[in-house]
């Protein structure tokens, strides 16, 4: 890994089948290394739901092991997704990645005690509905410059881009203990 960046590092659902927590757990260890994930569940792709299940419920007992955030990736399983995390009581923080859901949702995460992470593409009254306390913004895998999403963040809440990428660098900083 080179030097100077931070990093997460996960067993994707689509890959929760053939994936090595043994070598995640050493992974982890790398002090650049500051969250667990993509972990998660994705009815869409990927194994069975029950095989993803167990290799999340084994993710987030390594992030609350090192205490690093898990970076969450859910599709189309809020429910399953929001019993796990009331009977696993975590710790550390949750960041549902690449939100694009509805208000509703957006709330019943907030409500859960998680963060919301937007890319290019979102649903604006579900930014609206976001705290500035757990609002989060990514580039995740589109060609869009952070700054890019910013702008279209703050257009959304009606804020300077300078002012969400001040508020999302300062979330993510308190997160990752930066």
């Amino acid at each position: 890994m080179p030097s100077g960046y931070i990093y997460s590092a996960g067993i994707h659902p689509w890959n929760a089948a053939e994936g090595d927590l043994r070598q995640l757990e050493q992974m982890l260890r790398h002090p650049d290394v500051k969250a667990v994930g993509e972990a998660g569940i994705d009815l869409l792709k990927g194994p069975p739901a029950d095989v993803q299940i167990d290799v999340f419920r084994r993710q987030v007992a390594l992030s609350e092991q090192s205490g690093k955030p898990v970076v969450v990736h859910c599709v189309k399983a809020l429910q399953g997704l929001m019993a796990l995390r009331s009977e696993l009581k975590p710790v550390q923080p949750w960041i549902y990645h690449g939100f694009r859901g509805k208000p509703q949702m957006a709330r019943q995460l907030v409500n859960a005690g998680m963060f919301v992470s937007f890319g290019s593409k979102f649903n604006e009254e579900s930014v609206r509905e976001i705290p500035s306390d757990r609002l989060l913004i990514e580039t995740d895998d589109s060609e869009f410059q952070i700054e890019a999403v910013a702008a279209l963040v703050a257009s959304a809440l009606k804020k300077s881009v300078g002012e969400v990428i001040r508020l999302c660098s300062s979330n993510l900083s308190r997160i990752l203990d930066l």
